[in-house]
């Protein structure tokens, strides 16, 4: 597949199991709907069986993983779709300027984008942002590291 033949639709009908290392149930975003080489986007639909739901709200510390997870499958489609390879792993390096401004309830619709800011020696530099129901509730700064391939 090439970057040119990626589309909404295209992105909306994969399996999310497909291009992240993590399983049920810790699993915590739904939907990759945009992809591009420097930015990526999932939904998620919060749910009241969630690891991270509190008092029927998604945690901070969920919010987080969620973040973390839309870098996993911004790097996990271009493995597995553009490149043919198997997942890699990565690992957060570091997390700056962590902000919630607010809650996400059980059933609401978390929209998380993933802007790259920098790709330099092996770390990705990020900006990435949380919205619940269209309002924005999250954001940080994240810097990630591949695991290289083994081999």
């Amino acid at each position: 597949m090439s970057i040119e033949d990626v589309t909404g639709a295209f992105l909306r009908s994969i399996d999310i199991h497909t291009v992240l290392p993590q399983r049920d149930p810790f699993v915590m975003v739904g939907t990759l709907v945009h992809w591009e080489p420097g930015s990526s986007t999932t939904e998620t639909r919060v749910r009241a069986d969630n690891l991270f739901v509190e008092n029927g709200v998604f945690s901070s510390c969920g919010l987080l993983e969620n973040i973390a997870q839309t870098c996993a499958a911004r790097i996990g489609f271009y493995n597995r779709y553009i490149l043919g390879q198997d997942v890699q792993i990565g690992y957060i390096g570091a997390i700056r300027d962590y902000v919630v401004t607010g809650q996400a309830p059980v059933g609401s619709l978390l929209t998380t984008t993933v802007d790259v800011l920098e790709e330099v020696f092996g770390m990705t530099l990020a900006v990435a942002r949380v919205c619940c129901d269209g309002v924005p509730i999250a954001g940080c700064r994240v810097k990630l590291a591949i695991k290289d391939r083994e081999g």
